[in-house]
């Protein structure tokens, strides 16, 4: 077993998930309360924002920064285009469905990217704090392409549209990670000395207990599952499986450290299931909730938190020596 396997698996935060799978599989009457959860949801976003803000400001901006954000994206709006491919011709989902899980594939999921970093602080790789930018700026790209793969966002009254592009770019998980990086930026270092006993002290333990509850919610979703079949189940492991070796190889290719191209390459690979799954409800209703709810958080977040990000820095870490970048 690797080292990054190895991480992945004797990581608190990773067997939280675990213990979460095995006690709703078990039919246990564990449960998180839902304000608990969205609170714990708000934190985790709100300490990663700070924290890549406070990194940027320490290290400064420079041409990398700006390369990889166009390359997220660029990736963000075009990976969609395969997945909604596929969807639509393996998976044989209707044009509707298709583009609705098609904007998934190319958002990104704040979870699984958090749990990434964890494992790979722990194996000394950590990636770069302007990251979290990246992670911001590739929500909503394809929430756009894949509303354009589905009908495009023409036939709709002014106010559906402008209901539909505030949900785009104000939601709350974009306005508090790009609010809380800039906030980062502005305090610094010693600004964020002030609450770091909040926001760091207390992160890896908040991170256990929502991955405990989504653990619980992916098996329960998964148990309850009636429109799935078999070959979307198939795609739900392919994309993520491929998106990210793209995105690793992409990363290592601009010159990010092994951490970062990781981490990329984890984004790449992530699957959003909150901002897309609000944004489609709103623009696309009559698209199946029960196909991308359950394709993206029970079978795509699992498989990237247990196996994917394990493979993915695998991947960066043999790529370093071949491309002349430094662990």
């Amino acid at each position: 077993m690797d080292t990054a396997t190895l991480q992945t698996f004797t990581s608190p935060v990773v067997l939280f998930f675990i213990l979460g799978l095995f006690a709703a599989f078990v039919r246990s009457d564990l449960a998180i309360p839902e304000a608990l959860a969205k609170g714990m949801s708000l934190y985790l976003m709100a300490a990663i924002g700070l924290k890549g803000g406070v990194a940027v400001a320490e290290s400064g901006v420079d041409s990398t920064i700006g390369s990889v954000l166009l390359l997220g994206v660029a990736a963000s709006f075009l990976l969609p285009l395969t997945a909604f491919a596929i969807l639509k011709t393996l998976g044989r989902l209707d044009r509707t469905n298709a583009g609705a899980v098609a904007a998934h594939y190319g958002s990104v999921s704040v979870v699984t990217y958090v749990t990434a970093v964890e494992i790979l602080e722990l194996s000394g790789m950590p990636p770069a704090g302007y990251m979290v930018a990246v992670l911001a700026a590739m929500e909503t790209p394809a929430i756009l392409s894949g509303l354009l793969l589905a009908r495009g966002i023409g036939g709709r009254t002014s106010n559906e549209q402008s209901d539909m592009m505030r949900e785009v770019f104000l939601n709350a998980s974009v306005v508090l990670l790009l609010g809380s990086f800039a906030i980062g930026m502005v305090a610094g270092p010693s600004g964020f000395a002030e609450v770091s006993p909040f926001f760091a002290a207390g992160f890896k333990g908040v991170l256990c207990l929502f991955l405990l509850d989504m653990g619980l919610i992916a098996a329960r979703r998964i148990m309850s599952a009636r429109t799935l079949t078999w070959r979307l189940g198939l795609i739900a492991l392919a994309l993520p499986l491929v998106n990210g070796m793209i995105g690793v190889f992409a990363g290592s290719a601009i010159g990010l450290e092994v951490g970062s191209a990781a981490a990329f390459g984890v984004l790449c690979a992530s699957a959003s299931y909150i901002a897309v799954p609000a944004a489609m409800r709103l623009a696309l209703p009559e698209a199946d909730p029960g196909i991308y709810l359950t394709m993206s958080l029970s079978i795509t977040f699992p498989f990237n938190i247990l196996v994917n990000i394990g493979l993915i820095t695998a991947t960066a870490v043999a790529l370093a020596g071949p491309i002349g970048i430094s662990p």
